[in-house]
């Protein structure tokens, strides 16, 4: 059963922060709030954890898995990244995006897209990931928390309890979120392109 978190705003608790990144690190799957909607996510090494977001989202091999990163430091980590592209992101970031780039070998196999070898990267702006992710001290898994024949996003701390206490560790309740699409942009082959426009404006590729 899920353990649930209420965690303020604006000065969220250390000591629940400190107790969340245990949990993860114990392999736990948490659902959690970023700048753009409620996301589930899991320590990027457990593939067991990795498994369960496969199935409570029902995900194909060919969805595209993302990593939530802290900084750009962490983003050169798990990907091949240029100075266009560093600018690109640095310029955006945080913020409501998704980058496509081609992986390294930092990012375990599993979480690569099976033929195109890629990986989504956000980093958003919301304080609560921003300190989860310093302490713990590498990104995390991450995806959106859309159920099974659903079209958006969960937005009600309250709901995800009622749906899913028994199948997550931790739900981390930051008040209503209204699910709202990142926009993804492809960064491979040395080119920019928009794939999805969301909530992000970016406006030197339009």
């Amino acid at each position: 059963m899920a353990q649930y978190f209420q965690i303020h705003p604006d000065n969220p608790q250390k000591r629940l922060i400190h107790q969340a990144v245990e949990i993860i690190h114990r392999g736990g799957v948490v659902v959690l709030p970023t700048d753009s909607s409620y996301a589930i996510a899991c320590h990027i090494g457990d593939k067991r954890a990795l498994d369960k977001i496969r199935r409570l989202r029902q995900l194909s091999d060919k969805h595209n898995l993302t990593l939530i990163c802290k900084d750009l430091t962490q983003v050169s980590n798990f990907t091949k990244m240029g100075n266009n592209e560093y600018r690109l992101i640095k310029s955006l970031t945080p913020g409501p995006f998704t980058f496509i780039l081609d992986a390294t070998k930092e990012v375990p196999r599993r979480l690569q897209h099976p033929k195109k070898k890629t990986i989504g990267i956000r980093v958003p702006d919301n304080i609560l990931v921003q300190l989860l992710l310093e302490e713990l001290g590498e990104p995390l898994f991450s995806s959106t928390l859309i159920l099974p024949n659903q079209t958006e996003a969960e937005t009600d701390p309250y709901d995800i309890r009622e749906k899913l206490e028994q199948e997550l560790d931790l739900i981390i309740d930051f008040g209503i979120i209204e699910s709202q699409e990142t926009t993804m942009i492809s960064c491979v082959n040395n080119t920019f392109e928009i794939l999805r426009q969301g909530i992000g404006i970016a406006p030197m590729l339009e």
